[in-house]
């Protein structure tokens, strides 16, 4: 059976109807005292489709999951739906962020958010008086 994946190039081809199907991705969110870490399941996407922001204290996740295109065959059954991966979160933390990092692989995205050096624990030398 021969499908063809409609993204990857950052214009998914999806119906208006997909447009407004929301899914949330589940994540997982790490802290050290350097960063915040944030992974996100994300199947099925490119990274041309995923749009990751941060403004006002508030993540935000943003991709379009693509469906296929079935050529020369009508699909009997099919559960792989098209729409929009979306999430946001507030960020209590401050962060610096011109060392935000994302990655893709294998339909996860990892965001590294680096903690501002002002705002990172220091140790104080207590002195003989």
């Amino acid at each position: 059976m021969a499908q063809n994946q409609k993204c990857g190039s950052g214009k998914c081809s999806t119906t208006p109807e997909a447009e407004e199907r929301i899914i949330n991705p589940s994540v997982d969110i790490t802290e050290t005292d350097e960063a915040l870490f944030l992974r996100a399941d994300m199947p099925g996407v490119s990274e041309d489709d995923v749009d990751v922001t941060l403004e006002d204290h508030v993540l935000t996740l943003d991709a379009k999951r693509c469906g296929f295109d079935f050529e020369g065959v009508e699909p009997a059954y099919v559960e792989y739906h098209t729409g929009r991966y979306q999430r946001s979160f507030k960020v209590a933390e401050e962060i610096e962020q011109d060392a935000i990092e994302a990655t893709l692989k294998d339909g996860v995205l990892q965001v590294t958010l680096p903690k501002a050096k002002s705002r990172l624990a220091q140790r104080i030398k207590v002195l003989p008086a």
